[in-house]
């Protein structure tokens, strides 16, 4: 079938969006979407969204903002449609579509897509908590943050941050980076004791220089023993 051209499927559309690796300032992206349910989607809403503002922003290109209009898409059509981003750094997007299956409004959300920037030195793997989902007030736990150089790169900095069920957000940790080789990984940890019954929320930022290049989330929950 057609549909397997494209690279990820979320019933009933399969998707794609390209390119995924961008340059600072002002960019084209190309989102192609197929119909591979049983019947014609009509009067479709469809939205690209930025989940870090910050890094990039998405304008659109027309009267509907960051959106398209399509009037129908039929069984197993394809389209494409063009948004204007612009980008300081690398962002997760996703896609929202609105509209009609038959009788029926639903709403559809992709998953989320990396646009990575192209000059960054640098970027965050993963960041993992080394506990279950689930600690105990006054047990110190490790939070692990991976490094994967980019390119060739001095005066990076990682950050780590947690914020408590009060609402507080402290800092843990800052760390220098100095040499990180191209395609290498490292592991950076911090720890932190909860002291209070709830979600703590754990932050990784990436920095080179004043720019923030990437940034990770994790969350537990404490609880007395």
């Amino acid at each position: 079938m057609m549909a397997e051209m494209l690279r990820r499927y979320k019933y009933p559309i399969a998707y794609e969006l390209n390119p995924s690796e961008i340059d600072v300032g002002t960019n084209w992206v190309t989102l192609k979407l197929k119909n591979i349910g049983s019947e014609t989607l009509r009067y479709l809403d469809v939205q690209l969204h930025s989940l870090d503002t910050d890094n990039l922003t998405v304008y659109g290109t027309g009267l509907f903002g960051a959106g398209h209009y399509l009037p129908d898409l039929k069984m197993y059509e394809e389209k494409e449609m063009v948004f204007r981003v612009n980008a300081v750094g690398s962002a997760n997007v996703y896609v929202t579509i609105k509209g009609r299956a038959g009788s029926r409004y639903f709403t559809w959300e992709s998953g989320w897509t990396n646009l990575k920037v192209s000059e960054e030195k640098a970027e965050i793997g993963r960041l993992l908590v080394l506990s279950n989902p689930y600690t105990t007030i006054g047990r110190t736990i490790s939070a692990e943050a991976t490094i994967k150089g980019l390119k060739e790169s001095t005066g990076l900095k990682l950050e780590f941050w947690v914020e408590t069920p009060s609402g507080k957000s402290e800092e843990q940790a800052t760390i220098d980076i100095k040499d990180l080789p191209v395609g290498e990984e490292a592991r950076y940890t911090a720890e932190f004791t909860p002291k209070e019954t709830g979600v703590y929320t754990i932050y990784a930022y990436l920095y080179d220089g004043w720019r923030r290049v990437g940034y990770k989330t994790e969350c537990i929950y404490a609880r007395r023993q």
